[in-house]
């Protein structure tokens, strides 16, 4: 991907000559030095097979978003991760921004009966649909309602996406997207109200994230589980079959 490729050069003179952090020949030379692996190619469809390779090394790993661009993939990493005995952790750096982990400890208003949220959703040639961009709208999603999706629902038209999930209790959760533009937003419905979230005010999402993947590495516990992460990659998989056939998908 050019927009991957392009940047290399600089982020690695900038590692290098302000950082002083020392380049390998290798993947299996990083993950040997190492204590611990992230794997940053912003390309997931590379995802899998750099993972096969670090694995073995059984050091916890960190994957970015998103973890894979199939479901199919993204079993294969967690089989491999059981047989290497080797944490892994994935998450969209939106699921901790400080507004919406905030929103989430407000129950004055009840329990959470539904959410709406938004976010720019452009596609880029190489990556399917929704998994360039809609996995980080997605990702809140899941942060509000939880990982029991069971049916998606996706419509299209002209710049404008909508997916539309159903929760195995009844729930309804959605993403609408933008195709050019747009900033990242939530409504939290719960029993006797609505929440407004604008996720980037006082944006210090990754700053948040980094402080959950340090975590990570120390004790090895994930704070997204594998099991919601595998969700997350069903749910944006089906939503791509939806906008293809127009019909609703179950998960």
């Amino acid at each position: 991907m050019e927009l991957s490729y392009s940047r290399v050069d600089r982020y690695r003179n900038e590692l290098v000559q302000q950082f002083g952090v020392q380049m390998l020949d290798s993947i299996e030379a990083v993950a040997e030095a190492s204590d611990a692996i992230m794997i940053e190619s912003v390309d997931g469809t590379t995802h899998l097979e750099q993972f096969r390779r670090v694995a073995p090394y059984g050091k916890p790993i960190f994957i970015d978003k998103p973890f894979t661009t199939s479901l199919e993939d993204a079993y294969e990493i967690f089989s491999l991760s059981e047989r290497n005995k080797v944490p892994v952790m994935s998450s969209s750096s939106l699921r901790y921004a400080a507004a919406l982990t905030n929103a989430l400890q407000r129950e004055e208003q009840g329990e959470i009966i539904g959410a709406d949220v938004r976010g720019p959703m452009p596609f880029v040639q190489g990556q399917p649909g929704y998994f360039w961009y809609g996995v980080h709208t997605v990702e809140m999603l899941f942060a509000i309602m939880g990982q029991e999706c069971r049916q998606v629902h996706t419509i299209c038209s002209g710049e404008h996406e909508m997916i539309i999930g159903c929760w195995s209790d009844g729930r309804i959760g959605t993403v609408r997207g933008r195709r050019r533009g747009g900033s990242f937003g939530a409504v939290i419905h719960r029993q006797s109200g609505s929440d407004y979230v604008d996720i980037q005010a006082g944006s210090t999402y990754y700053e948040s994230l980094l402080e959950q993947v340090i975590g990570f590495f120390h004790t090895g516990h994930s704070p997204v589980s594998l099991k919601e992460t595998l969700a997350v990659i069903g749910f944006v998989e089906a939503a791509n079959r939806s906008r293809q056939t127009g019909n609703a998908c179950f998960l």
